[in-house]
């Protein structure tokens, strides 16, 4: 099974047909899809120009799709190396627990649904490293009451979610399914109450 770099070798090689060169953009995403496959993919053309259903695209707007997923996954993987630098200073010494990031993280190791969009059509308009970039500042400071992303303050509870975790705040304005760590109780108990109205 070919990784992320050989995918990306294949989308940028003007020798390949321009099929597989969509193909390859398409399985790049089952390596790296922040925002979950088909919101990620919808997300990449929306921001390059062409359909999703385009099975013959401009080939330099595949690049554009690959070199925005590219700086997206630099973003993540830096994050990736910190956190585990932190957890082996913080074994050695002595905390073995892990804490509330560290569980958001277990579900999103490797980066697929960093911040998982459940409507695919719902998603961030900014290049994704922009939209990782303020997730991983969030999960960096104390929590706040807002989206960190858009920093909207509309959060809805979503039940039945597409990913783990199966319920969680969901942001009304940019989609995506905010950490739990990065929200004060109160902004939790909030998002919460709205699941009793949609179900009243």
């Amino acid at each position: 099974m070919a990784g992320f770099r050989s995918l990306a070798r294949q989308v940028r090689d003007s020798r390949n047909d321009l099929a597989l060169r969509r193909y390859s953009l398409r399985k790049c995403l089952e390596r790296f899809a922040p925002y979950g496959h088909r919101a990620t993919w919808d997300h990449l053309c929306s921001r390059a120009g062409f359909a999703p259903e385009d099975r013959s695209p401009d080939p330099r707007r595949l690049l554009f799709a690959l070199d925005e997923l590219e700086a997206a996954r630099a973003v993540w993987l830096a994050y990736e190396d910190d956190f585990a630098e932190r957890r082996r200073r913080e074994k050695h010494e002595g905390l073995r627990s892990p804490g509330s990031i560290d569980d958001w993280h277990r579900l999103t190791w490797g980066g697929f649904g960093v911040a998982w969009c459940d409507d695919p059509e719902l998603h961030p308009g900014e290049p994704l490293a922009v939209v990782l970039g303020r997730l991983i500042d969030a999960l960096e400071r104390s929590p706040g009451t807002a989206c960190p992303v858009c920093a909207g303050r509309e959060l809805g509870w979503k039940n039945d979610l597409a990913h783990e975790p199966s319920s969680a705040p969901v942001c009304t304005d940019c989609g995506i399914v905010v950490p739990r760590p990065v929200l004060t109780e109160a902004a939790l108990d909030r998002a919460w109450r709205t699941r009793e109205l949609v179900t009243a």
